[in-house]
């Protein structure tokens, strides 16, 4: 009996070891005013955000709001599939409502599970159709390597976020709506007539602190967005794949303690920068399909297209240059290609015939900014990249300009898929296609 006790508690300890190593541990600290990283620790890992998911459920809110799509007393009405989320919940019924007012403050105060899909159903239809609206803001937001299928953050195997990612959603909510991100300091409401509390503890003894969201999952680990002001200096302090709430606040006061005094003072709120460039791929419009993590980018453009398990060339050839049929998307850990317009195309590069085959790697707001990004790409990379061309082209749509960063001069397609894997591996984004001549 005691060998098979001394067994079953190996077994136990292996499951929890291998239960923990799903949630990645990273953290960052970033000046709000300049975006500038003070202190990071895999800061682009991707990790399951939990319920920090339900910061940009709550972003959407206030961007309705301004738009006038919905007010703060307009009802919130839950359906089977909102009143049926597991915990943490309000416990409405089906068929009931609240208003709007009380399901942010649910979302925010108990990380009400029930209150954002009855929310993402209201704006969104469905809540896996809110969940792609959240993506897109996402991206428009410069969060390149998140996103979103609910709009709680439950667990869903292919909902991923960075740290980074997550800083740039924290600025995001303070700058545009400064009144509304007030909010994120409540710590309780009074719902039907109990009091609901917040536990986001570090909060409430944490000198300056007034946000932002807890989160936990077994996948994610415990999860800490947190806004501090302190002496002019605005700071957003991210902590995910905590082992316990404890220690995740201890990460988090740690961080903040030694590297707030490095942070500019001022007013001014700025949006964090990725990779030290301002990429901007999806404030191009609307058309511009979902990236979905982990996930092939040209299965993303089927989906937007509304495919449904079978290849549609229409909607590849939608996105494809306009002197091929259609282009190779390579799959990568969090897609942010911008698609090829082919009405709004710059000057192209000479290209002899024999040089057949080129890969885009991303797209930037100057054409400096996307020369950096190869410049970038080839120090890292190596080999497969050092003897190749290298040109931006610049694309306008929607009166918003960007410039494509490009590599050309593959001698054959086998050549470019090498290429492009090695940059995925360094968490690059690569699109193949022929070169123009």
């Amino acid at each position: 009996m005691s060998k098979l006790l001394i067994a079953l508690s190996f077994c136990v300890a292996i499951l929890s070891v291998s239960t923990a190593a799903q949630a990645g541990s990273a953290q960052l600290l970033l000046d709000a005013r300049t975006g500038e990283v003070l202190a990071s620790e895999n800061p682009d890992e991707l990790n399951h955000p939990a319920s920090l998911t339900k910061m940009m459920s709550v972003y959407m809110v206030f961007d309705a709001i301004r738009a006038g799509k919905i007010s703060w007393d307009s009802p919130v009405p839950f359906s089977k599939h909102a009143a049926s989320r597991p915990p943490t919940k309000l416990f409405v019924k089906a068929g009931d409502s609240i208003t709007v007012r009380e399901a942010v403050l649910a979302m925010i105060v108990k990380s009400a599970n029930d209150a954002s899909a009855a929310i993402g159903e209201k704006l969104g239809g469905s809540e896996e159709g809110f969940a792609a609206l959240m993506t897109r803001k996402a991206r428009s937001l410069g969060m390149m390597n998140t996103t979103f299928f609910n709009a709680s953050g439950l667990p869903h195997d292919r909902q991923f976020t960075t740290a980074r990612d997550m800083s740039t959603l924290g600025v995001a909510l303070m700058r545009d709506f400064p009144k509304e991100y007030e909010l994120f300091a409540t710590k309780s409401f009074k719902f039907r007539g109990k009091t609901i509390s917040g536990h986001n503890n570090l909060m409430y003894r944490y000198k300056g602190m007034d946000g932002i969201k807890t989160g936990y999952t077994n996948a994610s680990g415990f999860n800490l967005v947190s806004a501090v002001e302190h002496d002019g200096r605005r700071v957003i302090g991210v902590v995910m794949g905590g082992r316990t709430a404890a220690s995740r606040d201890r990460i988090m006061e740690r961080l903040i303690d030694a590297n707030i005094r490095k942070a500019s003072t001022g007013q001014q709120l700025l949006v964090s920068r990725s990779n030290g460039v301002q990429m901007d791929m999806a404030r191009l419009g609307d058309d511009i399909p979902v990236p979905a993590s982990r996930q092939s980018s040209l299965s993303a453009v089927q989906g937007m297209a509304g495919a449904t398990g079978t290849s549609d060339p229409g909607a590849a050839a939608a996105y494809a240059p306009s002197d091929t049929v259609s282009a190779e998307l390579v799959a990568t850990p969090a897609s942010r290609l911008a698609p090829v317009d082919p009405q709004h195309t710059a000057s192209t590069p000479a290209v002899s015939a024999e040089r057949k085959w080129q890969i885009q790697i991303a797209a930037a707001t100057s054409a400096q900014a996307a020369m950096d990004l190869l410049s970038q790409a080839r120090q890292k990379v190596g080999s497969p990249l050092q003897d190749l061309d290298t040109y931006t082209e610049m694309v306008t749509r929607n009166g918003v300009t960007f410039y494509r960063a490009r590599f050309t001069g593959f001698e054959t397609k086998e050549e470019a898929r090498i290429a492009c894997d090695k940059l995925v591996r360094q968490r690059y984004d690569c699109v193949l296609m022929p070169a123009r001549g």
